[in-house]
């Protein structure tokens, strides 16, 4: 097989896992659509390489990861002018996880999301997850463990009453 039709039915065959991958990581659309683009390209270049090594996910994963950190690094680089505003809510399509998941896993930090993604979405180890990111372990284990408290808190329902029982009103009482 030649080089082009090597790398091409490498991309048909995982270019929608690389594309949900990178919206787990940034929640945009249009963002993701776009470090995919830049990781194919960058992979087309080194392919020859690549191709030999084997582990062509985890080469690619990491352009992914990569990207989305140079771009919260530099901001004005995703800044467009447009006639209309864009739409602010990127919401996933139809089947996926539930709104309110997926707002809880908007909310969290940057590094919090993209250990989450990495540890929970696409199970990795905590080592690869660190290998991935340019981390420690350690980081990965704190930054996992904050961000899966942070979840909990906002997707545990509040029992009835409990608002009640916060500040100290027992349901009937008048004071």
């Amino acid at each position: 097989m030649s080089r082009d039709e090597d790398f091409g039915a490498y991309v048909a065959g995982r270019r929608p896992h690389l594309y949900r991958t990178a919206w787990m990581l940034c929640g945009d659309p249009h963002r993701a659509e776009d470090l995919v683009q830049e990781a194919l390209t960058k992979l087309y270049i080194a392919w020859p390489r690549v191709s030999r090594v084997g582990n062509i996910d985890a080469y690619v994963r990491r352009m992914l990861v990569n990207g989305h950190i140079d771009d919260s690094r530099r901001p004005w680089r995703r800044e467009r002018l447009t006639a209309q505003p864009p739409q602010l809510d990127a919401t996933p399509g139809p089947g996926e996880e539930s709104d309110e998941l997926w707002h809880a896993l908007r909310a969290l930090p940057a590094g919090q999301r993209r250990v989450v993604v990495l540890r929970h979405y696409l199970g990795l180890s905590v080592e690869e997850t660190a290998n991935d990111l340019g981390v420690g372990t350690g980081t990965v284990k704190s930054q996992t463990s904050a961000a899966l408290a942070a979840l909990r808190r906002n997707l545990t329902p509040e029992p009835a009453g409990a608002s009640a029982a916060a500040t100290g009103d027992a349901p009937g009482e008048a004071r």
